[in-house]
């Protein structure tokens, strides 16, 4: 026997095997426990996808049984409430499309604005302060804002505006980007945050100025959150409701001009939900072939940030 072996055999007889390194079947059990909780909360998230989904096919599919897709694409009205009946989608489309980009031109450029403030020159303390204080504006009750945007925004525009009606896309759509400017901000100075300091300090050895640091160097390189942070901002704001059920005027009228009154997909469908129509009924199978239609227009915003995320994104 060599030295190696006699040493190896007087550590084998000194050092028996730990305790943490025993078969613990009661870990295993409770990593298996662990395991099948997590896969429930992720299968439930599907299915709940999976059967929002169903049911808006399996209903809209109803509806076009009666009304010939064509129609229900480039009619020029939409009065299915009426004798008459017309199921035009572009009149809701074109108040969802209006008050959406209303909403965008206030919320991007603003949100931006706080989101390079807070993220490069705002002192801890102020960010701490101002960061949880822009985040509440999101925990705010959607109907608030309509309120506020009928009661106290309206009327400020008509001083400016003397022909503005009291019920318009163009308040709502302001409020709207409001609501969501804590979107665009919080998201965008959370990915301007996660940019390396050492670019920044590769930029102010040039001579480059924070400004310039912060518009040519930081935004460039968290381009993809910032985008996923404006996809996030459209998806809401063409999903929202009750502002533009209260502030917009629920009025079906094929317009892109913000200063008229106008209906959405959204609040159409709370319009047709209140129960006017009887279940079953063509005019109440319209609600899920608009649904299906905002899915899908959300669906588009979301393809299209996960291309932009994919294509923009920095890796460090």
């Amino acid at each position: 026997m060599n030295s190696y072996e006699a040493t190896a055999g007087r550590l084998d007889v000194m050092s028996p095997p730990s305790d943490r390194l025993k078969i613990d079947h009661t870990r295993h059990i409770k990593e298996r426990l662990i395991e099948a909780i997590l896969f429930l909360a992720a299968f439930v998230s599907v299915f709940t996808t999976t059967a929002i989904v169903y049911i808006l096919i399996r209903e809209s599919w109803v509806f076009f049984q009666h009304v010939p897709l064509v129609d229900f694409l480039f009619d020029t009205q939409w009065t299915p409430l009426f004798e008459d009946a017309h199921y035009g989608i572009m009149v809701l489309l074109s108040g969802t499309i209006t008050s959406s980009m209303v909403a965008v031109l206030v919320a991007i450029p603003l949100g931006t604005v706080i989101a390079v403030y807070l993220s490069e020159f705002a002192p801890f303390s102020v960010r701490e302060i101002a960061k949880p204080f822009l985040e509440l504006l999101g925990g705010i009750p959607t109907i608030i804002y309509g309120y506020f945007a009928l009661l106290f925004l309206t009327p400020l525009l008509q001083n400016v505006f003397p022909g503005l009606p009291g019920f318009n896309l163009l308040s709502a759509g302001i409020v709207m980007g409001i609501m969501i400017i804590p979107y665009v901000a919080s998201l965008s100075e959370d990915a301007m945050r996660a940019v390396p300091m050492a670019l920044r300090e590769g930029s102010y050895a040039t001579g480059a100025t924070r400004l310039q640091t912060a518009l040519r160097v930081v935004i460039p390189s968290a381009i993809s959150g910032i985008a996923s942070a404006y996809i996030l901002g459209i998806s809401r704001a063409v999903g929202e409701t009750m502002i533009l059920a209260v502030a917009g005027g629920m009025q079906p009228n094929l317009t892109f001009n913000p200063a008229e009154p106008g209906a959405t997909i959204t609040s159409f469908i709370v319009q047709v939900a209140l129960g006017d129509l009887p279940h079953g009924s063509i005019g109440y199978q319209t609600i899920f072939a608009a649904g299906l239609t905002l899915m899908l227009l959300t669906l588009v915003f979301n393809l299209i940030g996960f291309y932009m995320r994919k294509k923009y994104r920095e890796v460090y």
